[in-house]
């Protein structure tokens, strides 16, 4: 798996692309109030969490060897922050890809 999602509309924020492991990446500009979303593609045996901070919002995405699973999160942030990041917790026997966008 080398290729990121593609966003349906705005920019992107934060991107990883044919990774394995865990990853924190820090969202450019910082987190601002209104839709935040954040799509991921992985391949493999093993279950990913995808974690927004400080937001503290996270949510699981089981994977499957031989297949691509995907998921589509969109957040409405209330209240801008001046820096945010994505982390994702995966094994290594998975790999992902991932992008964050915002309108």
């Amino acid at each position: 798996m080398t290729k990121a999602p593609t966003l349906p509309e705005g920019h992107v924020v934060a991107q990883a692309v044919n990774a394995a492991g865990n990853r924190e990446m820090e969202v450019k500009g910082g987190l601002k109030s209104g839709p935040l979303s954040i799509l991921v593609n992985c391949q493999g045996k093993g279950k990913l969490t995808i974690s927004v901070n400080p937001v503290g919002l996270s949510f699981p995405l089981d994977c499957v060897a031989g297949q691509t699973s995907s998921t589509f999160n969109q957040l409405n942030l209330k209240r801008p922050r001046t820096q945010g990041t994505v982390s994702v917790t995966a094994p290594s026997t998975v790999r992902w890809a991932i992008t964050v966008g915002r309108y």
